[in-house]
């Protein structure tokens, strides 16, 4: 559940992404390119120190395992790996795995993992390792979300050899590949997994090109180079050990703060840059932009269908209607967001967008209101029925929402009151806004969810969402129950991954048929992708996005200083 960038107090999650596109300040960095500094290039040079500032939630637990959000990923894809990558196209390559295959029911997976990888405590990686951390995702007591939803068709696990893991399924999971490709599946020391939940969360073991050296909470991590590296994905740029021999992850939630952090060389790198601070930065001839959505999930309200007011489709059309986010995106994010008219991120192919949906038409609302019963209005102007208000009670986590996005919640308020809808806007510490969710108090939120792939729509609007995980996690907070729904995403989510073009047509037939009806339902109002925006100083070279789920990756990357 929780908006990537937020820390659960309990564990949930979210996550995703093919890597859309770059941009410098002043140059056109596109794909998943690594971001070059404005004063050129030069040979790579070993050694150094990079800072980087996030404005993310401090994690609360560095194993991505637990829980599974996205400041998790951000730091984790510095020191654990996993199985399989995407290059800027999109295309599963190797990482740890070298190879696999499927079965031709599609019940089975068998990858074939690296020679000579160790992790780095000095076990190996084996077919036992892996199954190990299948176990770990699937244990309940982890309290995973993300990687427990992601493994949902996972009934256990062979070693076929030392080198060779087989997944069995319960039925043919046409986004496996893609669920193992994220940092919430990575592969950790089994042997540190045998560790209290506290230990392995104060240290993760991986495999990866650094190595977790300490934890000062409620300040920064350090990360200093693993000089026997050996596993990098097939897209990286160079082999063996990392260039930088250290890293210091700061934690500054103010962006003002950040970014005078980075226009004063006290850290190298920022994440979270707010639209004032993404323009300021055009200004300057020192600093890169390195803008990178997430995939998954567009960054949307989502309509409480199970309760009223909105188990009514012509109150959530009307809701829509009423809300004009047009202008306040235009407005607010100052050129860094366009608006979405989506279910799903622009990153994703087989997203569907329809923009004539969502037009903002206050007389409409109107006419959608009286229709619907709530032709009457009360002495401040909101709309009643049976003497009860129109009210939406939508709940706002005070570690989820930027300022932008506020504002432009507080603008959809103030539109929607113009309808005649009471729009009770109310800030929740996240424990508080984790518990509005679970007792179903609230008609509606804004909660996004990063997964790569389409297969998130199954995550978000299948039955099955509605009822928690292990975990206590649930995902579809639309509460969407729409028996021809659910077998189009089932039938989605077992499509041969085959490469015939009569599966790749069938496979976005059924995704396009399931948007439609989610759309088309008023169970969403899209408003923008997800956002990652990083600065980088101008002594940083060779930095990239990963095409996964967007996070940064600092193993190409030296210091030109």
């Amino acid at each position: 559940m929780p908006r990537p960038g937020i820390v659960p107090s309990t564990p949930r999650s979210a996550t995703f992404a093919v890597l859309a596109g770059a941009a410098a300040l002043g140059l056109a960095l596109t794909g998943c390119t690594t971001a070059a500094s404005p004063d050129g290039g030069g040979k790579p040079t070993s050694g150094g120190t990079l800072t980087y500032a996030s404005g993310d939630a401090e994690p609360t637990c560095l194993d991505p395992h637990v829980g599974g959000n996205y400041p998790q990923a951000l730091v984790s894809s510095q020191f654990l790996e996993s199985l399989v990558s995407l290059d800027a196209d999109g295309t599963i390559i190797p990482w740890l795995a070298d190879s696999w295959t499927v079965s031709p029911d599609g019940l089975s997976w068998e990858f074939t993992l690296k020679d000579d990888v160790t992790f780095t405590d000095g076990t190996p990686l084996d077919a036992a390792a892996v199954q190990a951390n299948i176990a770990h995702l699937q244990n309940p007591e982890t309290g995973s979300s993300t990687g427990y939803l992601a493994l949902a068709k996972v009934t256990g696990t062979e070693a076929v050899s030392d080198s060779v893991v087989r997944l069995n399924l319960t039925q043919p999971d046409s986004a496996l590949l893609e669920s193992l490709a994220q940092p919430w599946l990575a592969i950790e020391s089994p042997t540190a997994l045998t560790r209290s939940q506290d230990e392995n969360c104060a240290a993760p073991v991986g495999t990866g090109p650094f190595i977790v050296d300490s934890w000062v909470k409620q300040n920064a991590i350090t990360l200093v180079r693993n000089e026997d590296y050996t596993s990098p994905p097939a897209d990286a740029e160079h082999d063996g050990p990392a260039y930088l021999e250290e890293i210091v992850w700061r934690f500054i939630p103010d962006s003002a703060s950040r970014y005078a952090a980075l226009q004063a060389g006290e850290v190298d790198v920022i994440d979270n840059a707010q639209p004032d601070t993404i323009s300021q930065a055009e200004s300057s001839d020192t600093i890169v932009h390195l803008d990178a959505p997430r995939p998954g999930a567009s960054n949307r309200i989502e309509l409480n269908s199970g309760k009223a007011p909105f188990n009514d489709a012509a109150v959530r059309e009307a809701f829509i209607r009423s809300a004009n986010v047009d202008d306040a995106v235009a407005s607010l994010f100052q050129g860094s967001a366009e608006r979405s008219f989506s279910a799903l991120s622009s990153v994703e192919p087989l997203g569907v967008s329809r923009p004539n949906l969502f037009d903002y038409d206050p007389d409409a609302a109107d006419e959608l209101l009286d229709g619907a019963g709530w032709a009457e209005k009360d002495s401040e102007g909101y709309r009643v029925k049976d003497g009860v208000r129109l009210t939406v009670v939508f709940p706002v986590s005070t570690n989820q929402s930027i300022p932008a996005e506020q504002s432009l919640f507080e603008q959809i308020q103030a539109t929607a009151k113009e309808t005649g809808f009471e729009v009770q806007l109310t800030k929740l510490d996240l424990s508080s806004w984790y518990t509005a969710l679970g007792s179903n108090a609230y008609d509606a939120v804004s909660a996004p969810y990063t997964k790569i792939g389409p297969d998130v729509l199954r995550i978000l609007f299948h039955s099955d969402g509605i009822t928690p995980a292990p975990s206590g996690y649930f995902a579809n907070h639309a509460q969407v129950n729409d028996p021809e729904l659910d077998s189009l995403l089932t039938e989605a989510g077992q499509v041969s991954t085959g490469s015939t073009n009569a599966d790749a047509d069938l496979r976005a037939s059924l995704y396009e048929d399931a948007q439609d009806l989610i759309l088309n339902g008023f169970y969403i109002l899209p408003l923008y992708d997800q956002q990652n925006h990083f600065l980088l100083g101008s002594a940083v070279e060779g930095a990239r996005a990963l095409p996964t789920v967007s996070t940064p990756a600092f193993y190409d990357a030296w210091l030109n200083r």
